[in-house]
């Protein structure tokens, strides 16, 4: 291999699992391109939950305290009923994390994102560049965009989400998965969201088959809001009307329904994911975060995946005598938990029984 600073790298994707590749490469002496299809680069949506085994990787990458600034620890998680009843009060689940850590830090999307491409030289991030096509030639792969532009790389990282070009084009022909759900998601600052997470606990409030995930964001001064239904209506970007939410709400809490009242726009969403595939790399590519594993969002591990995925892929990288022979050993490493993420995501929290993912022979399994 290459000496690490001679070593050519692109990111095809400039979202959180991309961009905090670009982070953790740059940690270990490697600089990365990163190629974004948009013309800027932006998270919208929800608050998501930092497991112990991300916030580690950010302690490596010299990057914590920004984090801090931009997140709260919560070291609780409810399930509760329409009507308020608890089904679940307790620590974080373990998951894969370290047994004497449970819990996470709360975080916007956007504040995530932001954190890792503040750490990155401008001139590495390369906005409105579609994939077209990718070559591997064994040793290094050539990549072209829609724009015209082709560059060569000794590694490419494919980072490009749960519709990756990269893995239809060499590594899998399978498409997404559609779940039969729709996630409608928001921020909100009224004074009925702040009520129902007053001690900084994430709730999922369940009622059947929907299910209501509230996360605190108090240094914002805000909660992250997202309604999860059952839609036949498998379009990517559902156009759904606020009434059509609020009809699936009527059992619940008033300070749900007041909270969902107040949004004036939701993000729509429909839930894709995909089935694990055999192979993430060949010896000069390889997949990373939804292009290799998405995963459905019952268990909040799909950005901690992406983020866990670079971090391991670095020191694969750091350690290795040969790009390919660090490729085998970042899929040797993740692709056993990821798979297992895979299927607990698709247990959905309901109130019949406790929710799937949080039963102990479940997380010892992962």
């Amino acid at each position: 291999m290459k000496s690490k600073s001679e070593l050519r790298v692109a990111i095809i994707g400039g979202g959180i699992g991309g961009a905090a590749a670009a982070v953790a490469l740059r940690r270990v002496g490697i600089r990365a391109d990163l190629y974004e299809q948009a013309p800027v680069i932006k998270e919208v949506g929800a608050g998501v939950g930092m497991r112990p085994t991300s916030v580690h990787f950010f302690e490596d990458w010299g990057i914590f305290e920004e984090l801090k600034r931009k997140s709260l620890q919560s070291n609780m998680m409810q399930v509760v009923t329409a009507d308020g009843h608890v089904l679940v009060n307790e620590k974080w689940p373990l998951l894969t994390d370290n047994l004497d850590e449970t819990w996470a830090r709360l975080i916007h999307r956007a504040d995530l994102i932001e954190t890792f491409l503040n750490q990155l030289p401008p001139d590495s991030i390369h906005l409105s560049h579609r994939l077209e096509k990718i070559i591997d030639h064994g040793n290094y792969a050539e990549v072209h965009f829609e724009n015209g532009h082709s560059i060569e790389a000794d590694l490419v990282i494919g980072a490009d989400g749960i519709r990756s070009m990269i893995r239809s084009q060499l590594f899998s022909d399978k498409g997404p998965i559609y779940s039969g759900t729709h996630a409608y998601r928001a921020v909100v600052n009224n004074k009925e969201a702040f009520d129902l997470v007053p001690d900084d606990a994430f709730k999922v409030f369940v009622d059947g088959s929907t299910q209501i995930y509230v996360l605190p964001l108090h240094h914002r001064k805000e909660v992250s809001f997202d309604v999860t239904l059952l839609s036949e209506d498998s379009s990517w970007r559902p156009i759904v009307e606020k009434k059509d939410i609020l009809k699936h709400l009527v059992n619940f809490d008033s300070k749900i329904i007041k909270t969902a009242e107040s949004v004036e726009e939701y993000t729509c969403r429909a839930i894709y994911d995909i089935d694990p595939i055999d192979r993430w790399h060949s010896n000069c590519i390889t997949l990373l975060g939804d292009a290799a594993h998405a995963m459905q969002h019952h268990t909040g591990q799909g950005a901690n995946s992406a983020i866990q995925d670079a971090g391991v892929l670095a020191e694969t990288l750091r350690d290795a005598d040969s790009i390919s022979e660090a490729l085998q050993n970042y899929q040797a490493i993740r692709k056993p938990i990821t798979d297992r993420y895979q299927a607990l995501s698709r247990m959905a929290p309901t109130q019949d029984a406790e929710p799937a993912f949080l039963e102990k022979d479940h997380l010892e399994k992962a």
